[in-house]
């Protein structure tokens, strides 16, 4: 899910009341309320940009302007110091703040309404626990009438059941619990329900996938043909957990973060649970089809746009490489009713992930109608009966929007930064540094292997993905301002991660 629809406020204003004498916190309730955060993903949306965590302070784009993100830690002034339990519970059950006012619908509170009293008030530990950081919360720029609060009890008298979770008799412990945490803190609906005019999800088809945030969210129901009934408990396990499987390919566009941040986080139970669930619900397949004019029938262009850009490493009949490029028959992403997915992909590429090698930003080099028509050919081929709805204009639309570093650019303009701990600051180590800036073309391999020597060096328990997307991050802002047209910088870009990821491997460094 992505931090544009994740929770944009656990409070929205500072409480008046005094704090009350707080005893110390049991150590299990506070570890029991940091798991639940992390279920929530609630640091996603609280923590801006190079910010302290939960200090607030990320701007959120939405369609009426950005509303921004408050401070969640424990400091009294500008951040939830003062809430009482009961204002705290109050704003997960009913959306309302501690002095009344109504929250915005972007903080999933329709979903967190779910979660028991104990588990809010483990939450609650946990974030007490944190330092205080003094951290006044930004001013929103939504436009009138959206930015009036009043007008939002009008959506809550329609749309906000403010039901707690309560066991199906009927169904198991272990499906219960999935669904205590798919429909409560993980919010899957947020973006797989769908929406309707008004923003409502609870009422949209549920978890039969729909378009956010210019990407799509695939159906998750037990559907065989468009969901996840196809693929085994084992399957989608592991994608839950690591981001990647054999069948179902890599996670792309907001489910990436959450997962990385969130479900991957989760214990095996927990995950086992949520698979548990999602079989047991009702196959719902997803009607509401966009065709595009632009396509009708098969499409020799895209065939042929296919093998020249990807059938060298997807192979000719989509079949991938074991271990190293995810198969493109039968991949969610490539299944799901919107093409939004793949085009972004075929724009953006990928990044290392586990064993996977990173996936070019291949469509920098292409027209917008030959990247239609790829995805086109790509949908309904090998056996896939995807909608044939990829236009030119819409991927017009896409690639404005679509950053990434592999495609020179990321949120920001810049190149983005490395997020593992046991490798912040490696990318601009002076010895790195020198090594990337004096590498040509001619010396790449042997300054391949230089740049990994240096990172096990200072990192020698880093992953191998790690390894590679962090180098790939160091060396994009010297190609950005190196010579050459944009197409060829990314394709250096990615010739360079390509080689490292080789590198990886021919020596056994996985």
């Amino acid at each position: 899910m992505s931090r544009s629809i994740r929770a944009a406020a656990l409070a929205t204003c500072l409480g008046a009341l005094p704090a009350l004498p707080a005893a110390a916190a049991d150590p299990a309730l506070i570890a029991h309320g940091k798991y639940l955060t992390t279920a929530g993903d609630c640091a996603a949306c609280h923590t801006a940009p190079g910010g302290a965590q939960f200090a607030g302070g990320l701007m959120m784009d939405t369609p009426f302007g950005q509303l921004s993100t408050p401070n969640i830690t424990p400091d009294k002034d500008t951040g939830i110091g003062n809430f009482t339990d009961d204002q705290f519970y109050r704003v997960f059950h009913e959306g309302i703040g501690a002095k009344g006012e109504r929250l915005y619908p972007v903080m999933p509170y329709p979903w967190f309404t779910k979660v028991t009293r104990d588990d809010v008030l483990a939450i609650k530990a946990y974030l007490f626990s944190l330092q205080p950081v003094h951290a006044p919360r930004k001013p929103s720029t939504l436009v009138f009438p959206f930015n009036v609060r009043t007008a939002l009890i009008g959506w809550d008298a329609v749309f906000l059941k403010t039901v707690t979770f309560k066991p199906d008799p009927n169904v198991s412990a272990q499906i219960n619990r999935g669904a205590y945490l798919v429909n409560g803190l993980e919010h899957c609906g947020e973006c797989h329900n769908g929406r309707n005019l008004l923003g409502d999800t609870e009422a949209a088809q549920a978890l039969q996938g729909g378009p956010i945030d210019q990407w799509y969210a695939p159906n998750i129901t037990s559907d065989p043909k468009q969901g996840i009934g196809r693929y085994s408990d084992a399957e989608i396990f592991q994608y839950l957990k690591t981001g990647h499987s054999p069948s179902m390919g890599v996670v792309v566009g907001p489910m990436a973060q959450t997962m990385h941040e969130s479900l991957g986080k989760l214990t095996d139970d927990d995950l086992h649970d949520i698979v548990a669930y999602l079989k047991s619900t009702k196959p719902r397949a997803h009607t509401n089809f966009i065709v595009s004019s632009a396509f009708t029938g098969r499409n020799p262009e895209g065939g042929q746009t296919y093998l020249n850009y990807c059938a060298s490493c997807h192979q000719p009949k989509g079949e991938g490489l074991t271990g190293s490029v995810p198969a493109l028959v039968g991949n969610g992403a490539v299944l799901a009713a919107g093409p939004e997915d793949v085009i972004r992909v075929v724009l953006g590429g990928i990044q290392a992930q586990g064993p996977y090698s990173p996936m070019p930003a291949i469509g920098a080099r292409m027209t917008d109608q030959e990247v239609a028509d790829a995805v086109n050919y790509v949908r309904q081929s090998w056996g896939n009966k995807a909608q044939a709805n990829a236009a030119p204009g819409e991927v017009a639309t896409l690639r404005k929007v679509t950053q990434s570093v592999l495609a020179l650019s990321a949120q920001g303009g810049g190149c983005g930064h490395v997020a593992e701990k046991d490798l912040a600051g490696v990318e601009s180590s002076a010895p790195l540094q020198k090594t990337l800036h004096q590498m040509t073309l001619q010396t790449i391999l042997t300054s391949a292997d230089e740049l990994i020597a240096q990172v096990h060096k200072a990192a020698p328990h880093a992953k191998q993905a790690d390894i590679i997307n962090s180098l790939t991050i160091a060396y994009c802002p010297i190609v950005k301002a190196g010579p050459g047209t944009m197409p060829q910088k990314v394709e250096m870009l990615d010739e360079f991660a390509e080689r490292i990821y080789t590198q990886l491997n021919t020596h056994g460094q996985m």
